[in-house]
């Protein structure tokens, strides 16, 4: 997708609206030159909405947002389990998503999505305290409580507040490429990739300082993706066992250690075909894959397009 298109993002702050989950997307796709997005922060009606956690919001805008915009985000909210939001918020959803926005939940926003009947028989996932809440209150929706965000296409989930920071920089990803999320991810001293299909927590009976040694690890990974990077050498950077490495590796990020080392090559790879006139073999050799061929396979594994045809996505209108 051209970054030279502008993108129109309303935030739909629902009565009782979690702060955190309310600027996450506010923050992430505020307008600056870097970023093609235009916010606007809405409503139910234009006015005072009644937030959570001792905090109230003042809108500019009603429903008329979600008609404009190409995505809407969900922030969370309290007491999701007990009413859906009014018919009236809920069918200027359906009506967005009908006409072709997409429509994102942080959180407990998932309820509101589960309510217009767009997750029915679709994957999706919220806050782990209320999962079972959202299984019981719509049992057509595919829950997945182990994931810190689920992409079904026109209607995006996730997990607790922290996770909407990685669920926006997903989007961005899609929208403008590695570059743009690296970049919007620096600005945010945040992560700048975790998989959905990452665990919400890790059990509190995993030590803490291993934890924090892996992701040093995967810092150490990072700097050196043109180098031969095998479990041994992986696990011998963190100090354990092959056995122990790959274990605690799935429960922290969803990937083998192989997966996410090549995942990670792929990105690279991206941010070069996006920034740079080097050519695929080039590209192949600095990310580590070695040869043209070699890249191009696991490209259209992974991304289900072909490098070449990746670059002109992001060259397109410039």
């Amino acid at each position: 997708m051209s970054a030279s298109r502008l993108h129109r993002v309303a935030v739909l702050v629902l009565d009782g609206a979690k702060p955190l989950d309310v600027g996450i997307p506010a923050q992430v796709f505020t307008t600056r030159a870097s970023m093609p997005y235009e916010v606007r922060v809405c409503g139910a009606a234009p006015g005072l909405v009644t937030g959570g956690d001792g905090l109230a919001y003042y809108v500019d805008h009603g429903l008329d947002a979600l008609a404009w915009a190409d995505i809407v985000f969900v922030p969370g909210y309290r007491h999701p389990d007990r009413d859906d939001p009014p018919r009236a918020v809920i069918d200027a959803l359906i009506a967005a998503h009908d006409r072709g926005a997409r429509l994102a939940a942080i959180s407990t926003g998932a309820f509101a999505l589960a309510a217009t009947g767009l997750l029915d028989g679709r994957r999706a996932t919220t806050h782990w305290h209320y999962t079972r809440a959202l299984v019981a209150r719509h049992p057509l929706v595919q829950v997945d409580e182990n994931v810190l965000f689920v992409d079904e296409g026109s209607v995006l989930t996730s997990a607790g507040a922290a996770s909407g920071i990685d669920l926006c920089l997903h989007i961005l990803r899609g929208d403008l490429g590695v570059a743009a999320s690296n970049h919007a991810a620096r600005r945010l001293v945040a992560a700048p990739y975790r998989s959905g299909g990452q665990a919400q927590y890790v059990p509190r009976s995993v030590p803490e300082p291993l934890g924090e040694r892996f992701a040093d690890t995967r810092e150490w990974a990072l700097h050196r993706l043109g180098e031969p990077l095998t479990l041994g050498t992986l696990a011998r950077q963190a100090g354990v066992s092959p056995r122990t490495f790959s274990r605690r590796f799935v429960d922290e990020t969803g990937y083998t250690p192989m997966q996410w080392v090549m995942r990670a090559r792929i990105d690279l790879a991206r941010e070069l075909l996006e920034r740079s006139e080097r050519s695929v073999e080039q590209i192949a050799a600095d990310v580590g894959l070695g040869t043209g061929a070699n890249l191009r396979l696991h490209f259209q594994r992974i991304l289900g397009t072909t490098p070449s045809e990746y670059r002109r996505t992001f060259t397109r209108g410039e």
